[in-house]
């Protein structure tokens, strides 16, 4: 029978409005750059993202006393406004059976390799706030009847950490913490699409932004400038990198924009690839109850013949069905998972079948076809059967059992006029979240003095990451940044920015032309189809190479004829494009660079090689184009820096992780570090190399 939970709760959870935002301040001065009469805002530290992340940077700052602003492209428009799956979870460190520790859950974090011990201690030891801070501020997250958070487990999670609200999590996030800063009198600037970082020197003085509101006669880009003394980004990740993609549409991240600024990026060889609907309709991750329920997939060739193509890849009947229930708490492909016919074996599946033309769908009003004998809950691998047991979910149908584990899950199609309650639902293996970014220190300090990064615009995922773990990083280091800005101090940036603004501008009027033989949509076109083709969740050495080669000719393009702007209204895009362009060129220059140097498969991407060491098998045998190589140990203890050099080349370097050696604190003997501040001066002053 399924759980009756009355249709205004499940409103409440599923349509979550959010709060209007107040009046703009006015700019007080106007500055004449090039010609542009441009509006001068000044302000101590300057947020670009307005997702849960750089919220709670923002919020925290203007607590301590920062005069802060907050720049958004669109207001309640990114990744934690609009998506979920594993943006749907945040961790807890204190709630498991037998006790947790924050070491135990910073190996957790860190277990995927290729992350800093400091940064998973940081965020299991700053979990504990995060969650307290979030309740505080009244974001529903569940309880038992004794005050214990209820929580389950997630992708690379065997504890079970991660708690929920449904899958608007992170939009309640959001939500909460945007009425926090409308409540603070945070000044607020909406389609406010950041171009360009200002520098004084060697450190941040402000940022060019283009704002339509603002364009005049003599101003027709909209141009506006943003003085700082501090600039936190938290515009999220590139979505728009991949064609296929679950981004919400518009997530261009600011990759392209750091590296002009000079910042270095960390582990931008690794993402997060998944099951998931398609962004032509309503781009969401398919995982948790989704696939727990065990859903009939099958694809649809052009014909319209359907194909139960998971009978060629899993032996039984049982097996298959065990597996797809697995995709709820192993939604990431990951290499390793396609051996012995485990989870990762349906994402190749699928996107063989995506490769040969066909169409793929989940019905959740049929069980899964047979392999062997029948599908029946009574022949389930044991951990899929215990919890479907402890679940209470015994019905006979796929739809039931959803409607009986997570009403949300229906409802939240329901709102897009998608019925899955009557019609089976077309999705694909998409490009999810990015891992790397750019490389901070334990404050979310880059290497440029002035300039932070927090949320996913930070690299500080590693290679793989319990779900969730990337939303209360978020939080965690949100605060982090405000409190080193506060300790540091951030005055309103009074110094003349004019010779900063007129390098940007042109900069900015370099990349615009009107006969250049390059538009905005060729540049997508090109830059998205190279990454999800030859950099998606199967690649090759040889492919990543050519891949490189085709990113810097376009690059090359860029450079000498830029990129047709057809009206005023498109110079945004089209700068975005350009650094998109720029960030692709990063990603396949430091994956070649780790494919050449023997680098092996790990959660993002298999690297297929007639000579590797690994080799799915299925039903039918192996998959000889496959094959792939086995990750290296030693590659888990590093990490790939990238960087443009002065020269504009781009540079790949290793840096090992940094560690976190287990020692306790003293009271005595550290308090005098707090009282003085001395504890805001990182050890670690030489960041990166």
């Amino acid at each position: 029978m399924a759980l009756s939970v009355p249709q205004d709760i499940l409103d409440a959870l599923t349509d979550v409005a959010m709060p209007r935002l107040g009046s703009e301040p006015d700019a007080v001065e106007t500055l004449v750059v090039n010609s542009y009469s441009i509006p001068l805002h000044r302000s101590g530290a300057v947020v670009v993202g307005s997702g849960a992340a750089g919220l709670r940077a923002a919020v925290e700052m203007k607590r301590r006393g920062v005069d802060v602003a907050i720049l958004s492209q669109s207001a309640w428009g990114g990744t934690s406004a609009c998506s979920g799956s594993d943006k749907q979870t945040l961790h807890t460190a204190n709630t498991k059976d037998q006790g947790d520790d924050f070491l135990d859950m910073a190996a957790a974090i860190g277990a995927g390799g290729a992350m800093d011990e400091d940064t998973a201690y940081i965020e299991a030891v700053g979990s504990i706030r995060a969650m307290a801070s979030l309740q505080y501020l009244g974001l529903p997250l569940p309880q038992d009847h004794l005050g214990g958070t209820l929580r389950y487990q997630t992708d690379h999670d065997e504890v079970g950490r991660a708690t929920s609200c449904g899958p608007r999590t992170s939009r309640l996030m959001v939500k909460v913490l945007a009425e926090e800063a409308i409540r603070l009198g945070i000044p607020f600037f909406n389609l406010t699409t950041v171009v360009k970082v200002l520098k004084d020197g060697d450190r941040v003085c402000g940022v060019l932004a283009i704002r339509s509101k603002d364009s005049t006669a003599l101003n027709p880009y909209g141009l506006t400038i943003y003085a700082c003394s501090a600039l936190v980004l938290a515009a999220g990740g590139p979505g728009e990198l991949y064609r296929d993609s679950v981004f919400p549409n518009g997530c261009f991240g600011t990759l392209g924009l750091a590296l002009e600024s000079g910042l270095e990026l960390t582990n931008i060889t690794e993402s997060q690839f998944g099951i998931g609907t398609r962004r032509e309709g309503f781009p969401w991750n398919l995982s948790g109850t989704y696939v727990q329920v065990i859903p009939h997939i099958y694809s649809v060739d052009r014909d319209g013949t359907e194909h139960h193509f998971l009978a060629d890849y899993y032996r039984t009947t049982q097996e298959m069905a065990s597996n797809i229930f697995r995709k709820g708490y192993q939604w990431p492909f990951h290499a390793s998972r396609m051996l012995d016919f485990q989870s990762s074996l349906i994402d190749l599946a699928i996107f063989r079948e995506g490769q040969a033309g066909r169409r793929v769908f989940m019905d959740f009003n049929r069980n899964p076809l047979a392999i062997d004998q029948d599908f029946s809950l009574d022949r389930l691998d044991d951990d899929v059967a215990s919890y479907l047991r402890n679940a209470g979910a015994d019905h006979a149908l796929p739809i039931d059992r959803l409607r009986h584990m997570n009403p949300l899950a229906i409802e939240l199609y329901k709102r897009y006029k998608v019925e899955i309650t009557t019609e089976p639902l077309e999705f694909a293996v998409n490009h999810q979240h990015m891992n790397g970014g750019i490389a901070v220190d334990i404050w979310g300090r880059s290497n440029v003095p002035g300039v932070y990064a927090v949320g996913e615009a930070a690299g500080t995922h590693g290679a793989t990451r319990p779900g969730g773990s990337a939303l209360n990083a978020g939080q965690v280091f949100g605060t982090r940044v405000a409190e080193h800005v506060g300790a540091v101090g951030a005055p309103v940036w009074a110094g003349d920015v004019t010779q900063a603004a007129a390098d940007a501008v042109q900069d900015l009027q370099a990349v615009l032309s009107s006969d250049s033989p390059l538009s905005v949509k060729a540049v997508r076109s090109e830059v998205q189809a190279r990454m999800s083709d030859k950099a998606g969740i199967l690649c090759t050495a040889a492919d990543v190479a050519d891949a490189l080669g085709d990113a810097r000719g376009l690059n090359a393009k860029i450079k000498q004829y830029g990129i047709t702007a057809s009206r005023p209204s498109e110079v945004g895009r089209t700068v975005q494009w350009q650094q998109m362009a720029l960030a692709s060129e990063a990603v396949l220059g430091a994956l070649d660079t780790y494919i050449a140097q023997g680098g092996g498969s790990r959660g993002a991407r298999a690297i297929c090689d007639p000579q590797g060491d690994a080799l799915p098998q299925t039903a039918r045998g192996p998959i000889a184009n496959a094959r792939f190589r086995a990750e290296r140990e030693a590659d888990k203890q590093q990490q790939l820096i990238v960087w443009f050099d002065e020269d504009d080349q781009l540079v790949v370097s290793a840096r090992a992780n940094r560690e976190h050696d287990g020692a306790r604190s003293f009271f005595e003997r550290d308090w005098p570090g707090w009282l003085t501040g001395d504890i805001y001066q990182s050890q670690d002053e030489n960041l990166h190399s």
